[in-house]
Parts: structure tokens; sequence; C-alpha cells
């Protein structure tokens, strides 16, 4: 990697994702509002009813939230029915890799 390079943000995700779609503790309803380390920008509350902010929140929970993130903020039932979404919108290598630790996601 050349010192103008950024490092990939896929460093560690595989550390961050929870070891169990059980473990996942999210809401099912109501809003949800992400500190300001997750949404810097646009964003930063989202009302998990709305099938577009949720996938924008989940999809922002996949890409830059720690394991503790992910398990308080992402709903296993609505994980499972955004994630035929989800797999079209975020990177292959991403989805790879949740789909081999969590395979309930793909089914």
């Amino acid at each position: 990697m050349s010192p103008t390079a950024l490092p990939s943000r896929l460093i560690g995700a595989a550390d961050r994702i929870p070891a169990s779609l059980d473990l996942l503790a999210g809401p099912d309803h109501g809003r949800v509002a992400l500190p300001v380390r997750l949404a810097w920008s646009g964003l930063t509350e989202f009302d998990v009813t709305d099938p577009r902010q949720r996938l924008t929140l989940y999809r922002t929970l996949l890409d830059c939230g720690q394991r503790e993130d992910i398990i308080r903020y992402v709903n296993p039932s609505l994980l499972r029915a955004d994630w035929p979404r989800i797999r079209r919108l975020t990177s292959r290598r991403l989805i790879a890799l949740w789909e081999r630790k969590l395979p309930g996601l793909s089914t």
C-alpha cells in the first residue's frame, strides 16, 4: 500500500460481525439515532419502519459499525427481510464475509 492510499474498510470487518443473528437486539419499530462517529453527514436518525431509511441505517452499520453497534441497532427479522436488497447495494466482499459468518442470512 502506498503512503497516500487509504486502508481498506474491510480490515477488521469480519471481527465486527456478531457470532449469531440471535445476538441482534435492534428495534423493529421506532427511531434510531446513531452517534456522530457513525453518522457524520446526512441522516443521523432513522425510522426503522421506513424501508429506505432502514436500508440506509443497516448499510451504514455493516460498513462502519462496531459489533456492539450492530447488536444494538440491527433487528434480526428486518435484516433477513432486507438482505436481498442489501446484497445488491453493498460490497460483494463485505456480503461474503457476513454470509460466511451468518449463513442464515442467505436462506
